[in-house]
Formats: structure tokens, C-alpha cells, sequence
């Protein structure tokens, strides 16, 4: 077990084992209790009641959280023709095609996330390996493969979040800053939590939250109890 530091134990101090919050009082928790000297970003590990082996149980999806995610997201967009300006009057960071594409395949990873229209995939594809281990790869089901690149630049700036089911049903995904005080993460957790409610599949029985945890980057985890979510999960 990792050696904790003195800041982390004394913020931890009034933690019972095993102890579980309302949603709203799990994030005030993680907020009150950062204790980090920059802007601690808030995540949420959410396990749910599936089995991600089975087609039929995989939980994949996007949310456009409501208030963002506090931070500067660099938009590449694989383009051609008129839609190099669409994209930059949008916003997008960084426009183009075959030479943006030669640019990451010597190295340059100078973006947070990447769109391109259908018919730059077949060259986008050649370097899908390196593009998708980072999670840079364009997915029409995450909407980054689209000709409508003006939407798609604005929900990424605006905080718009991609997240999948890992092989042990657990979802990990950003909620925030800590700056955003608990009223503003709560509203961005709710909203997850509606998007992950109607993408539950048919075929998962049982309870479909099973644990849902809150945490800053440096401090402790805060579970909430799933019996209280009963007005997000109906």
C-alpha cells in the first residue's frame, strides 16, 4: 500500500470505511476536502450491473456536460475544401489534411481531441494506431466522424465527454474542477448519470448502479449511496 502523505490523512480523518453520501453531499465532500495547491480536477467511477464481454451489455456513449470541464479543449479537425473554414470559424485549434497527418506521424500530439469528416478517414486510418491508444481516434458513434463539423468543434469546447464501459464494468470519467464548487458538479454528475440511465441495455438485470465514487485528483474517494438515485436512475 502506498505510503500517504499528512495532508491526505487528516483530510480522510472523518471518512468511515465503507461510509456513503447523498450525491450532493459526496461532492460537497470531495471539494471540502482537496486539499491540493492547484485546481484538483473531480472524477466519478461509476461500476455498473453489466458484463462488457457480451455485445449486448456495452455501454458506450457521449454527454455534453452543462457547465464544461474547466479546462481549454484543443480541437483538431481532419478537413478539406470548405470545410477547413467551417471548422475554423467554429473554433477548431487546428485544420487540414495529409499534412496534419504527417505532422502525428513525426510526433506531434499538440491537441486534446480530433474530428474529421468521412471522407478523410481512409487517410485519418493510416494512423489509427497511434491515434487510438491516446483515444484520439475519430468514432462516428462518439459523433467525430461527421460532415456537420461546426456542432461537433462546439460540444467538444463546450465540455462534451466520450466514455465506455472498461472490461470490469466500471465507467471513469471527469466531472470537473474543483473551483466549480459542489452546485456546479453535481449538476455536471446528474447529467452524466441521466445519459448512462438511457443507454442502460435490455439485457442487464439487477441493480444497473451498483457503485458510484467521487474523488479529486489527489484526494478521497466519496461514495454515494445508489439507493438515493433512485430519482436519476427511474
Amino acid at each position: 500500500m502506498p505510503k500517504r502523505g499528512k495532508k491526505y490523512i487528516e483530510a480522510g480523518k472523518d471518512i468511515k470505511p465503507l461510509q456513503s453520501f447523498e450525491l450532493a453531499d459526496a461532492v460537497s465532500a470531495t471539494v471540502s476536502n482537496a486539499f491540493a495547491k492547484f485546481d484538483e480536477t473531480v472524477d466519478v467511477a461509476i461500476r455498473l450491473g453489466v458484463d462488457p464481454r457480451h455485445a449486448d451489455q456495452m455501454v458506450r456513449g457521449t454527454c455534453i456536460l452543462p457547465h464544461g470541464l474547466g479546462k481549454e479543449v484543443k480541437v483538431l479537425v481532419f478537413c478539406k475544401g470548405e470545410k477547413e473554414k467551417e471548422a475554423l470559424d467554429a473554433g477548431a485549434d487546428f485544420v487540414g489534411s495529409q499534412e496534419l497527418v504527417e505532422k502525428i506521424q513525426g510526433g506531434w500530439f499538440g491537441f486534446d481531441k480530433a474530428i474529421a469528416t468521412p471522407d478523410m478517414m481512409g487517410v485519418v486510418g493510416k494512423i489509427g494506431r497511434v491515434l487510438g491508444p491516446r483515444g484520439l481516434m475519430p468514432n462516428a458513434k462518439t459523433g467525430t466522424v461527421t460532415f456537420d463539423v461546426a456542432k461537433a468543434v462546439d460540444e467538444l469546447k463546450a465540455g462534451k465527454i466520450d466514455f465506455r464501459v472498461e472490461k470490469a464494468g466500471i465507467i471513469h470519467a471527469p466531472i470537473g474542477k474543483v473551483s466549480f464548487g459542489a452546485e456546479k458538479l453535481t449538476e455536471n454528475l446528474v447529467a452524466l448519470l441521466e445519459v448512462l440511465v438511457k443507454l442502460k441495455p435490455s439485457a442487464a438485470k439487477g441493480a444497473y448502479f451498483k457503485t458510484v465514487t467521487v474523488s479529486s485528483t489527489m484526494g478521497h474517494g466519496h461514495r454515494i449511496d445508489t439507493a438515493t438515485l433512485k430519482e436519476v436512475a427511474k
